[in-house]
């Protein structure tokens, strides 16, 4: 899901640049004012597992993968404006230290993911959960939510597509639906697994261990251990773009400094992308930790003048 620099061009890169930048200060308005906010050990938790999991593809067909979006996920675990920022994180950390997804469209990738994946999704969360009147109607509005958040977020990317004059959204709506449907699946049960193991938003029955602990170290696992065994076949986006002959290659604009998620000194191999996933399991807890610190700052002071 994520668009490289090479598929944009012309207003579509600001336009997009602009509305998830927009959204996200929102979100930032929204996490400081309210009084019930996930623990700074919590946040930084979710955001490093989700960048982890991301690292995984998963086989789907035809050749295709798939890898977890997880927007709805990082709603239902921090709350929505958390959500978005965690995503905001990941996505950026993604283009700026392992080139996934270029700098001139960061705003697009933020505004699928970011803003549609964790903004949209979570309000589709709520507003499933709250009609489901069943035990474990969170797991199952989840579930639902995220695979729509992924369907969302590939028609999105085809209306981006359009607008930049890549190709005519009639040509590649089809197409992306048919395989983001599919992978919206996967993207539905890994959600609902790791909202049952490391619980809601809400919930208070977890301990630190399932809230913050047990997710640390799934990402640990899943970046140093599982990410070198994930497949190798195109992502559905890619595989789309291969399929209708729009992917191009086009220069770097930017080095990033673990490019394609390998440690450049050691060259390609599962030791160099275990170790470029831990590295940015580090980056991602660090940033997440200082982003939360600041919200916390914000809040206190926001009460306080109240």
């Amino acid at each position: 899901m994520h668009v490289p620099n090479s598929m944009l061009s012309g207003s579509i890169c600001p336009v997009t640049a602009a509305v998830s930048t927009l959204s996200l200060a929102g979100a930032v308005v929204a996490a400081i004012k309210i009084k019930t906010r996930p623990a700074i050990g919590r946040f930084a938790a979710v955001t490093a597992l989700i960048f982890a999991i991301q690292m995984l593809n998963f086989p789907v067909a035809n050749g295709t993968s798939g890898h977890l979006l997880g927007g709805v996920l990082a709603a239902a675990m921090l709350g929505t404006p958390f959500g978005m920022l965690s995503m905001a994180l990941v996505v950026s950390v993604q283009a700026l230290f392992f080139a996934d997804g270029g700098l001139a469209v960061l705003g697009a990738n933020l505004l699928n993911m970011s803003v549609i994946g964790a903004g949209l999704g979570g309000l589709l969360y709520q507003f499933i959960s709250a009609r489901i009147k069943q035990k474990h109607a969170a797991i199952g509005a989840a579930a639902a939510a995220a695979w729509l958040s992924v369907v969302i977020a590939a028609g999105a990317v085809c209306i981006e597509l359009a607008v930049s004059g890549t190709i005519a959204i009639s040509k590649s709506l089809p197409a992306m639906l048919s395989v983001h449907a599919l992978i919206g699946i996967g993207e539905a049960v890994i959600t609902g697994a790791a909202l049952y193991l490391f619980g809601r938003s809400v919930e208070t029955e977890k301990s630190f261990a399932f809230k913050v602990v047990a997710p640390t170290i799934t990402a640990l696992i899943c970046a140093l251990a599982i990410s070198p065994f994930a497949s190798s076949s195109p992502d559905g986006l890619e595989y789309v773009a291969q399929k209708l002959s729009f992917l191009k290659e086009s220069a770097p604009s930017f080095v990033s400094p673990f490019p394609d998620y390998l440690i450049p000194a050691i060259g390609e191999s599962s030791i160099s992308t275990g170790l470029a996933g831990l590295t940015g399991v580090v980056i991602c807890v660090v940033l997440a930790m200082a982003l939360s610190s600041l919200i916390a700052i914000g809040n206190k002071m926001t009460h306080q003048s109240n």
